[in-house]
């Protein structure tokens, strides 16, 4: 069942152009949309179904700069201090709180990923410590296990998924962008070798770029132009609860379970670690690939097949400007939670919470988390196709860095000078040759 997401005014139609065209409504093509539109250029967001109606109204709304990639860190420090500033910049809540975020384990194997993180914290000024035992106990009161230890960052925060997309893009709105929901893109196409335009279900917009910012949907499209995409999605399942006692006002994690406060009392409840692997062509075909990513998350999947395997983000589509696409068959991917998940979620929760017995869920849902081989997101041009721009593969991470992946695209797009450096987010690593070898910290 779909999270309840703040709704959006859409456009009754088409425009007929604009300088750039973004490719879904979710939180990368939504802050890329308002940060061009507050530049002055023209911009169209076109959703195939609802803004923030997949992946970012359905994760965890951590805002974390604590265990990030060193290759994404900067990313997430900008993203931290424009969160910061959001609220007041937009004129609407989005949930975003520095209320702290804390991680405590009784895994040696963590302790030592954790210390050695440390010293790239402390390389970019990351206010962060390590916790023993004892300081675990201290800063989470009335959790009842006894940790080896744990890491703390004081400054980290939290946002509400369901409340933050849906007001960027409102911001974007007034700032000028054009958004048309309930509306796919079929193609783009070019002229003499540079992109030119996109045709819609509604028909055609001609443009100067174009951003393919369409989440787990970003490679199906890609592949249909012959742009090779390297991603895949594992089906995570998440849920919220009725207001709850007060046992954090942030967000912690704690071996295989999380939870993060909500402004509404409640709390959101993840499964770290644990989703469901549904085989599919693409993702057969592309299995090499990401076999050192499979081989350090395998412990936490489960395998199916079903509806995916024919229709959708990885299955096998072909289709024509002028007929249906894959995207209309599929307005919004909403696949169906895992209770066996949530139950054992509240069952860890009331073992380590006592507080917490009485628990209830609000709502769950099931969600399509895409990743890179390398958990590195791609924002960048295509260097082959002079106007085509990407912005996806986060790998779980685009809602919290999302504010700053937004202005590192509208920045290359426009040719100003980038936030952060692009390198590590190029598109080309994906075709070049290059080692992509295994994920950082996630």
């Amino acid at each position: 069942m779909s999270p309840p997401v703040s709704p959006v005014s859409s456009s009754s139609t088409i425009p007929s152009h604009a300088d750039v065209v973004i490719i879904g409504g979710g939180m990368a093509g939504v802050a890329a949309g308002y940060e061009l539109a507050r530049r002055g250029t023209s911009v169209a967001i076109i959703e195939k179904g609802l803004v923030s109606g997949e992946q970012s109204s359905r994760n965890w709304g951590w805002c974390r700069q604590q265990n990030r990639d060193r290759r994404e860190l900067p990313l997430a420090q900008l993203a931290m201090r424009i969160w910061a500033d959001l609220n007041a910049e937009i004129g609407e809540e989005t949930g975003f709180r520095r209320s702290g975020l804390a991680y405590a384990t009784n895994n040696p194997a963590d302790i030592a990923s954790w210390e050695k993180w440390g010293s790239i914290a402390r390389e970019f000024g990351v206010d962060t410590r390590m916790l023993t035992g004892a300081e675990a106990a201290t800063l989470l009161p009335g959790n009842s296990r006894n940790w080896l230890g744990g890491v703390h960052s004081p400054t980290d925060g939290r946002a509400e998924p369901q409340l933050a997309v849906a007001a960027l893009a409102r911001a974007a709105q007034r700032s000028g962008a054009v958004i048309v929901q309930n509306c796919a893109v079929r193609t783009f196409e070019t002229e003499a070798g540079r992109v030119s335009g996109v045709v819609t279900e509604q028909g055609p917009i001609r443009c100067s770029s174009v951003l393919v910012a369409g989440g787990a949907w970003s490679g199906m499209l890609l592949r249909h132009q012959g742009v090779r995409f390297l991603q895949a999605s594992v089906k995570s399942t998440c849920f919220y609860t009725e207001p709850a006692p007060a046992v954090t006002e942030g967000s912690i994690s704690m071996q295989n379970v999380a939870l993060r406060r909500r402004l509404d009392g409640g709390y959101t409840v993840g499964l770290s670690g644990q989703g469901e692997l549904q085989i599919t062509p693409w993702g057969l075909l592309q299995s090499k690939d990401f076999w050192p990513t499979f081989k350090m998350r395998r412990k936490g999947l489960t395998f199916a097949i079903g509806r995916q395997f024919f229709e959708g983000p990885e299955a096998l589509s072909r289709w024509r400007a002028d007929g249906v696409s894959p995207f209309e068959r599929v307005r919004i991917l909403d696949p169906a939670p895992d209770w066996r998940l949530i139950n054992k979620g509240l069952e860890r929760l009331r073992n380590i919470y006592p507080q917490l017995a009485g628990l209830k869920v609000a709502q769950a849902w099931g969600g399509m988390v895409d990743s890179t081989p390398d958990a590195i997101p791609v924002i960048a041009p295509v260097k082959a196709q002079p106007g085509l721009f990407i912005a996806s593969g986060f790998s779980g991470h685009g809602f919290g860095i999302g504010p700053a992946a937004g202005r590192l695209a509208a920045d290359l797009i426009r040719g100003d000078a980038p936030c952060v450096d692009p390198a590590p987010y190029r598109y080309e690593r994906m075709i070049d040759g290059t080692d992509l070898g295994k994920p950082g910290m996630l």
